[in-house]
């Protein structure tokens, strides 16, 4: 395939999904790699697009709560309360799937995640074709999530015939994901959408930690990972135990001038800014000429605990 043209024609990205292609869409969290979810063979497309193992769930993106309620069975009323709260906005509900969704694309599980996400470009994408989007990160399985049209571009541009173009994602972290078991509210995935914001809105809910056999989309506990040796702590603690020559770092407000690679964050202690920035920070450090990457916690608290969440998932390899 040739590389992939990057544009902003909503009609030539609905072409190539009316004809069962792929086309990378922006979304407010992260990238998307979006294909016909009601069609098993775009959905494969997908999963061998990005090298994705088909026991990982998709999500399924659609323009309206209402589009949604056609492709679930059943719908707990905090799911309900929550959509209306949120959404357009990075919150991925899991309920039961209705028929027309293919089993692939919820990995065998009854449950299908899905979300309606909040960016025009895509909205009205959605909202033009006759079908909702399987879409999970458009990135290689596992690496670092694509928040630019240039981030997909670098890995998958060989892949898809179009990338559309929505500017730098402004939440720059994937959805929260919430679910039920028995009636009880769980969030599966930290994201765009803090315990705290649900909470205000349901009551209690519990967090559930990740893991190798996921019940839910991003739940793997290794993900969202560097090439290079990534490690998550006291910045100057792990340089030293680890006699790392050449470090990259990342943290949260204090630059650091004595490394060459220094990124931070955000110098004011915004946690919105600092998830805006966390990918791609971690891309330039990833394609720079360091030996490793070095993060530090950022305040767990708010979206602070879903970046934390990340670079704790990135460090897996290297605790």
């Amino acid at each position: 395939m040739t590389e992939a043209v990057i544009g902003t024609s909503i009609a030539r990205a609905a072409n190539y999904l009316l004809a069962s292609k792929l086309v990378a869409i922006p979304t407010e969290t992260v990238y998307g790699l979006a294909g016909n979810a009601l069609d098993a063979g775009a959905v494969v497309n997908i999963f061998e697009a990005k090298g994705r193992p088909r026991f990982d769930p998709l999500i399924v993106h659609v323009p309206s709560w209402e589009k949604a309620l056609e492709y679930v069975a059943d719908v707990p009323p905090d799911a309900d309360k929550l959509a209306r709260k949120f959404w357009p906005g990075p919150l991925t509900l899991l309920m039961k799937k209705g028929g027309t969704i293919p089993a692939i694309v919820t990995a065998g599980l009854e449950s299908v995640g899905i979300r309606c996400p909040d960016h025009p470009l895509t909205l009205t994408l959605l909202r033009s074709i006759p079908f909702p989007l399987a879409a999970p990160s458009a990135n290689s399985f596992g690496y670092v999530s694509p928040t630019t049209a240039a981030h997909v571009k670098h890995q998958l541009g060989r892949k898809i015939p179009y990338i559309l173009d929505g500017g730098p994602c402004r939440v720059g972290i994937e959805s929260t994901i919430i679910g039920w078991e028995e009636g009880n509210p769980f969030i599966y995935r930290l994201g765009g959408i803090s315990v705290e914001q649900v909470e205000a809105i349901i009551g209690s809910v519990q967090v559930k930690p990740s893991s190798s056999r996921p019940q839910a989309p991003g739940q793997l506990d290794r993900h969202y990972a560097p090439m290079k040796p990534f490690y998550f702590g006291d910045i100057e603690t792990i340089i030293r135990q680890h006699k790392i020559k050449s470090p990259g770092v990342l943290s949260f407000r204090e630059y650091r001038p004595r490394y060459r690679w220094s990124f931070v964050l955000s110098p004011d202690g915004d946690l919105h800014e600092a998830a805006r920035n966390l990918f791609g920070f971690l891309r330039e450090l990833d394609q720079s000429d360091v030996d490793a990457v070095v993060a530090e916690p950022v305040p767990d608290l708010g979206l602070g605990r879903a970046i934390n969440d990340r670079l704790r998932r990135a460090a897996f390899r290297h605790p």
